[in-house]
């Protein structure tokens, strides 16, 4: 077995420099590496032979994983996405080390020749901060990964923040579904928008702009459950024989998502264990999110299932808006009709002032999920 070191990482730079060293130590044959946030309990490890990093995952359903990756497949994520956005670059790192989006950052940087520059997360992520930190980075080429939330807060705060978004070569949007709007918003304002799908058993994103990386595969099962394959796949769940079987087969990791193929590029429609079902109709919440985030007005949206008498599930969804005008849900309904037919159309809707989130930023739907059927007197129910 591989020995491993844990290393607890607060959002300071002190604690990525020390993660950072570790990580160079892990890719070169070392002990393999184990990113903690401050508050998460301390796993007992036994890493496969070649593990490299070890990510704690919750996944969708919040129970504690180990997700091993290999001194290869970290390599090849960093060798694969250089090629895609143009080559090396400095990269900053703007999001918590522990998470596997944050490990890519400093493994393409190290790899790259050079350790991110950091910004202090341990307040939490400000604009202002991200604005001071990408001053740091010096000529050349450079990139950064960010969240929508995270985007959406430095497009708000403009000023500083907006310029040195601007300055990415590239800036890569992921953990969470990336909105049609606020994705329209950033690259108006200048920004380049690189959308990425992967999760943890995946080294993290490995389709930019729904097209594979190089030597990255993706098929899609009868039912439109995504596939993903390639050289960046973990080498499955420490400790957890018969779920890594479930999950990896075939040299393929079966995801949690569908997906479809749309003019060449991969479409993700949302979790399968999120599709409503209601009145026999089966509906994509992501679908009906599109729609709904395309409308004037909306800045973001989450549509979950609930339960209902009638149609065993209903559509309901929390929106964010611009403005205080009253009698926005039925134009909102409306645009859901016609495009995606009468059962998609939410029937019940509330207006909040922000979207759940956890993790990273991925929608909480069991948040919304509370705050719907709590309902409120903004709420607008349809018969």
């Amino acid at each position: 077995m591989t020995p491993t070191v844990a290393v607890r990482v607060d959002g300071s730079p002190e604690r990525v420099a020390a993660l950072g060293s570790a990580l160079a130590d892990a890719l070169d044959g070392g002990p393999a590496v184990l990113p903690l946030g401050p508050d998460a309990p301390e796993p007992d490890v036994a890493a496969g032979p070649g593990t490299a990093v070890v990510i704690a995952t919750s996944g969708s359903t919040g129970e504690p994983k180990l997700v091993g990756l290999s001194a290869a497949a970290i390599r090849a994520s960093a060798a694969a996405t250089a090629a895609r956005l143009g080559g090396p670059a400095r990269w900053l790192l703007a999001l918590p080390a522990e998470h596997v989006a944050g490990i890519n950052v400093i493994a393409r940087a190290l790899l790259a020749g050079a350790p991110p520059v950091v910004q202090d997360l341990h307040a939490g992520f400000r604009p202002d901060d991200f604005a001071a930190a990408c001053a740091e980075l010096g000529d050349g080429r450079r990139y950064t990964s960010l969240v929508p939330t995270q985007l959406l807060r430095v497009l708000d705060g403009n000023g500083p923040a907006l310029d040195a978004l601007r300055g990415f070569d590239a800036v890569l949007v992921g953990g969470a579904a990336l909105e049609a709007g606020l994705r329209a918003r950033a690259v108006e304002a200048g920004a380049r928008i690189v959308t990425t799908y992967g999760m943890s058993e995946t080294c993290g994103g490995c389709v930019y702009d729904g097209v594979p990386l190089d030597g990255v595969v993706v098929d899609l099962d009868p039912d439109g459950r995504v596939l993903l394959g390639g050289p960046t796949l973990a080498g499955g769940y420490l400790g957890r024989p018969d779920e890594t079987a479930a999950a990896f087969a075939d040299g393929r990791f079966r995801t949690g998502d569908l997906g479809r193929w749309a003019d060449g590029r991969l479409e993700i429609l949302g979790r399968a264990d999120d599709v409503i079902i209601t009145g026999g109709e089966k509906i994509a919440p992501a679908a009906v999110e599109r729609v709904l985030a395309a409308q004037p007005g909306v800045r973001a949206t989450c549509v979950v299932g609930v339960p209902d008498p009638e149609w065993g599930q209903a559509v309901a969804a929390v929106v964010v808006r611009d403005g205080t005008d009253g009698g926005w849900a039925e134009p909102l309904r409306a645009a859901v009709r016609a495009e995606l037919g009468r059962a998609a159309v939410p029937r019940r809707m509330l207006e909040v002032a922000e979207i759940p989130v956890r993790g990273i930023g991925k929608p909480d739907r069991s948040a919304v999920t509370q705050l719907v059927t709590r309902g409120g007197d903004d709420l607008h129910s349809s018969g």
